[in-house]
């Protein structure tokens, strides 16, 4: 483990980082016997070995850790409620590192002013446990955020459970997709999880909703909301411009940062979904820009200046607004789908697949992304059967060539969905139709992973800007929407072929398209761009 996770490049940063550390951190891990227990004594072991600020202590923790493979982090000698439990490597060993420097106070919590007052003010005891996969890249965030939830109330615990090494509680639990977390032993949130939506879900536990804390911020130029590739872009460019700006984003990455690999982004021949978000996070820091992360717009005011309302129950005025809200994971929208994400129906092939290790599954969807999930697939399950509702396979050629040469991919093409049937609470079969016979089959699986393609986040604007048959933006060739003043980028309208490379042009040319609006409001207008 030292020698492959651990290199010595890696243990030079971990070095450099914890320099830094204003309080001694202890990894206490529980006495026991495990078959994994040695791996990981090494492994916290050469990790207290950078810094005479860590330190590695075995003891018994009188039922606090439940496993010989379970630690927990303590500064300065007092609990901190992070509890790691496995070994946090992979997507996770970012994880720990930011819980140790968070814990010893060598970095900022980087929440936002209203999520830390939401967070502070619970009064009420709450344990939550999130069930990850090392494979899974969206885990990290959801175990970052309740690590910071922890360290800013003592009456919060979080543990990262590894279910790889807790087979016997994922079935008792009956957990089929990560990340999943449970709090106070009871089911929290599951499948498509990010930040927002668990704040979101806190935020009733935590002050009353005639309470929410308002934050006072002036008024700006510009608003651009979305995180993703095309805001981004947006964003710098208006401050390049001399600006006020203020990002609202739910993710920053967007979509993108859950993207495994990226090979098409010109003058960048190789690069993931999380390192691409890097470098723009770390490009838009080199900015006067004010990030809000995890809060989302709900309402839009046209007017002069515009009013919008945030999920914390906050008003932000801007001069112009520019939505980069990008899209989402389409779903079939047949019975039996909605209600069991989470429990056999997925949408993350990367984070959920080895759920599925040795079963027989099903992807629907035969563009790209299906084919390409068909194909990481079969080297997990024991069949793969690819469902595509048109005549033949959309997905480049090549794609469709791997997946024939695959003995374990079925594919299946004219086939209409219509159900994903259960057993005993879980994905049993999905019921498709021959759309050449009308004949009705259904297809024994254990699990659904849906790749038919995103749909437009953009259901807060329906009243306010016209909205294509397929709920995108209708922009011109400006970014222009149909009400003055407010712009739009990237997935979200109706520009055609969604790729990163034009995302992030049509950001720059909507806010150079902003920035000449708000050069031009000292002359009274009303132009805006009138749609079909």
């Amino acid at each position: 483990m030292s020698s492959e996770l651990l290199s010595s490049e890696i243990l030079s940063a971990v070095t450099n980082y914890v320099a830094g550390l204003k309080k001694s951190v202890t990894f206490v891990l529980q006495t026991g016997a495990h078959e994994k227990r040695g791996e990981l004594v090494d492994f916290l072991s050469t990790l207290a070995a950078t810094s005479p600020s860590l330190a590695l202590e075995q003891r018994d923790t009188q039922g606090l850790l439940r496993s010989p493979i379970s630690f927990t982090l303590e500064a300065d000698e007092a609990a901190t409620g992070i509890i790691f439990s496995g070994i946090p490597s992979g997507h996770e060993f970012n994880s720990l590192i930011l819980a140790i420097l968070q814990s010893g106070d060598a970095s900022d919590l980087k929440l936002d002013a209203s999520i830390i007052e939401t967070v502070r003010s619970v009064s009420q005891p709450l344990r939550f446990e999130v069930f990850i996969s090392l494979s899974c890249h969206n885990c990290p965030d959801v175990v970052q955020t309740l690590n910071k939830f922890a360290l800013l109330n003592e009456k919060i615990s979080t543990e990262m459970i590894d279910g790889g090494l807790f087979q016997g509680l994922i079935k008792e639990r009956e957990i089929q997709g990560v990340p999943s977390v449970f709090m106070n032993g009871e089911l929290f949130v599951n499948g498509k999880v990010d930040t927002a939506s668990i704040i979101d879900k806190l935020r009733p536990i935590a002050v009353k909703k005639d309470t929410a804390t308002k934050h006072s911020t002036p008024e700006q130029d510009v608003v651009v909301i979305g995180g993703g590739p095309a805001a981004i872009s947006a964003a710098i460019y208006s401050a390049r411009k001399g600006f006020s700006i203020t990002v609202i984003a739910e993710k920053l990455g967007g979509q993108v940062k859950d993207t495994m690999d990226i090979e098409n982004l010109i003058s960048v021949p190789s690069t993931t979904g999380t390192k691409l978000t890097g470098k723009l996070h770390e490009h838009l820091r080199e900015y006067n820009v004010t990030l809000r992360e995890h809060l989302r717009v709900t309402d839009i005011e046209q007017g002069e200046p515009k009013r919008l309302r945030l999920s914390s129950g906050e008003l932000l005025q801007a001069r112009a607004v520019i939505i980069a809200t990008g899209a989402n994971w389409k779903e079939l929208g047949i019975p039996g789908e909605k209600e069991n994400i989470g429990n056999g129906v997925a949408f993350c092939p990367h984070c959920d697949g080895p759920f599925f290790k040795g079963k027989d599954i099903a992807v629907v969807g035969g563009g790209n992304s299906g084919v390409e999930a068909a194909l990481d697939l079969s080297g997990i399950a024991r069949s793969v059967t690819l469902l595509e509702f048109l005549p033949t396979l959309k997905a480049d050629q090549i794609l469709v060539d791997r997946a024939q040469d695959k003995p374990n991919i079925e594919v299946i093409t004219s086939a209409a969905c219509t159900r994903i049937s259960t057993e005993n609470g879980k994905v049993s079969a999905v019921e498709y139709t021959d759309q050449t016979t009308d004949a009705e089959h259904s297809v024994e699986i254990a699990g659904v992973f849906v790749q038919i393609g995103l749909e437009p986040n953009s259901e807060f604007l329906k009243g306010l800007v016209e909205l294509s048959d397929y709920g995108e933006i209708i922009i011109n060739e400006h970014g222009e929407t149909s009400q003055p003043g407010i712009f739009a980028c990237g997935d979200v309208t109706t520009v055609p072929y969604k790729q990163i490379v034009i995302a992030l042009g049509e950001g720059a040319k909507t806010s150079l398209a902003a920035s000449d609006y708000l050069m031009r409001q000292s002359v009274p207008s009303t132009k805006g761009f009138a749609a079909g």
